[in-house]
């Protein structure tokens, strides 16, 4: 196990864990190999790594390390 930072949290999750199992964890919805939601519903969700955005492709090959900071934000309408 390592200890990484989930939107401000520390969290504890599996050595060699990638930025789709953070997902599944906050948003309680399984994805499939590139990123999109299982049952077919918008997920409406950015993800970023240590500040860098990850494109919703990469996140099942994002491979988190211990300390990683993981910010996974939700789209919101507004002016």
């Amino acid at each position: 196990m390592i200890e990484i930072t989930a939107n401000g949290s520390p969290v504890r999750v599996a050595s060699g864990s990638a930025v789709d199992a953070v997902v599944e964890a906050l948003t309680g919805r399984r994805l499939d190999a590139d990123g999109a939601p299982l049952d077919g519903a918008p997920l409406g969700v950015a993800v970023a790594v240590d500040g860098v955005v990850v494109p919703r492709a990469a996140w099942s090959s994002r491979l988190l390390g211990a300390g990683a900071r993981v910010e996974v934000l939700t789209a919101a309408q507004g002016g």
